[in-house]
Formats: C-alpha cells, sequence, structure tokens
C-alpha cells in the first residue's frame, strides 16, 4: 500500500534551511551505472521461506546485503513512525521524520537495485520487531530512532575497509554521510541546541565518528531484526 503522508500547511516554514539540508542530503545516489530505479512502497520484494535461513555471501555483495539489512530495518521503522506519528508531534518534527523516512526508502531500495545487478545473491525482505518500543510516545520513538541512526553510521564507518569496489565505497560514502546528518538530525530534537548532535559518545577526540564491526553492529540492530540470516565470513549469525 503507498504511503500518504499529509503534513499541516505551516510545517514548510519552520526551518527551512534545515529541511532543505536534509531533504537535498538524500538525492543524486545514482553512481557508476546503477540507477535508481522504482522508489516505490509497492515494490514487490522477495520472501525467503520460514525454514530458511539467508547467507549474505562473500566480498562486495556480502558488505552490500549487509548494509541493505540495516537499511531495511531503518526504512521499516520510519514507516511505522509516519504511519501513526506519536502523540503531541510538532509540524516541525512531523516534517523532519518525513524527510528521515522518505530518504530511508530510498536507500533501501537503491542497495535492492545495485545487489540485483551484481548477483541473484540479494537479500529479501526482512521482518522486524519492535519489543518495548512504544511508538505512540515521543521519547521511546526518538531514542529508538536514535539507537539506529548511530549504530547505522557506525556500521557504515566499520564495513568500508572490507569493500573492495571502489565504486561501491564511493556510494557507502555518500550514503554514510546522509546517515550522519540524521542522527546529528535526532539528537537535536532530543536536546535541543546542545553538543550532543556530536556527542562524546559517537565522535571521537579525532573528530571522527566511530566505527564498528558487524559482530558488534548485529548486537544492538539483531534485537529488531526477526528473519534470521548468517554471514559466515564476518562471523554473523
Amino acid at each position: 500500500m503507498k504511503q500518504t503522508i499529509t503534513v499541516s500547511n505551516g510545517a514548510a516554514t519552520l526551518d527551512t534551511n534545515r529541511r532543505n539540508f536534509l531533504k537535498l542530503s538524500g538525492v543524486g545516489l545514482a553512481i557508476a551505472g546503477l540507477a535508481l530505479v522504482g522508489c516505490n512502497d509497492d515494490d514487490d520484494f522477495q520472501t525467503m521461506p520460514a525454514s530458511s535461513v539467508f547467507d549474505l555471501g562473500t566480498g562486495d555483495v556480502g558488505v552490500l546485503n549487509y548494509a541493505y539489512a540495516l537499511e531495511q530495518l531503518e526504512a521499516d521503522f520510519y514507516t511505522k513512525v509516519v504511519n501513526s506519528f506519536y502523540t503531541g508531534i510538532s509540524s516541525f518534527e512531523k516534517q523532519i521524520l518525513t524527510d528521515l523516512y522518505h530518504h530511508e526508502v530510498i536507500h533501501r531500495d537503491f542497495f535492492k537495485t545495485a545487489i540485483s545487478a551484481a548477483t541473484s545473491n540479494v537479500l529479501p525482505t526482512l521482518e522486524f520487531q519492535y519489543t518495548g518500543v512504544d511508538f505512540s510516545n515521543r521519547n521511546s520513538v526518538l531514542a529508538t530512532a536514535k539507537a539506529l541512526e548511530d549504530t547505522g553510521v557506525s556500521a557504515y564507518n566499520g564495513a568500508g575497509k572490507y569493500i573492495t569496489n571502489v565504486d561501491y565505497l564511493v556510494i557507502a560514502g555518500k550514503i554514510v554521510s546522509v546517515e550522519a546528518r540524521h542522527a546529528a538530525a535526532i539528537r537535536d530534537l532530543i536536546n535541543p541546541k546542545s553538543a550532543d548532535f556530536s556527542g562524546d559518545d559517537v565522535v571521537n577526540a579525532l573528530g571522527l565518528d566511530l566505527a564498528k564491526e558487524p559482530k558488534d553492529v548485529v548486537t544492538v540492530a539483531g534485537g529488531f531484526i526477526k528473519t534470521p540470516f548468517t554471514w559466515k565470513e564476518r562471523g554473523i549469525i
């Protein structure tokens, strides 16, 4: 079913520069002949038989499938957020979360297209669970968004060294920069006008974002992913 997002007329006038900053950061993701097609929530995704356990694969394909799993999770989370915004949400916060939703759907569909162009070993549509997340509660939604965005940034940073194709590395660099903007935006919503947007818990003393190995990322993101999969090459179960 297509998503219909309704935003109040006043939202477009709220902090316009910041809104455009977020929106513009999500465009231009076609590179190296890989055209983004069909950014449509009606796309039919491959599903996995319940008895099967998908392996992400080896080399660059494995890394791309890994990123695709994380983008599926973020897209699914924000889809739930915008389908039923939390109680008392402001027009400004509604617009920010809607922008993030659109970005994550684009990222998800981009990876599906890129992987399909390279191999038949494409990660199927995953099922997710949000135990303990109250989508009607602002604190619960934003805390979950913060965890997912911070984890996503560190995941890309940690996986970059495993990518051998320079074109894929450029794509990952473009996407992780957008994810970092998402993380900063969510952190600012939680604690406005503070240093939390680039807190010491995610930016080290050298001014660099943290990088996490896949096995460490799965300890956070894996709790949301209901569908089992493996990545034998990187020791992920």
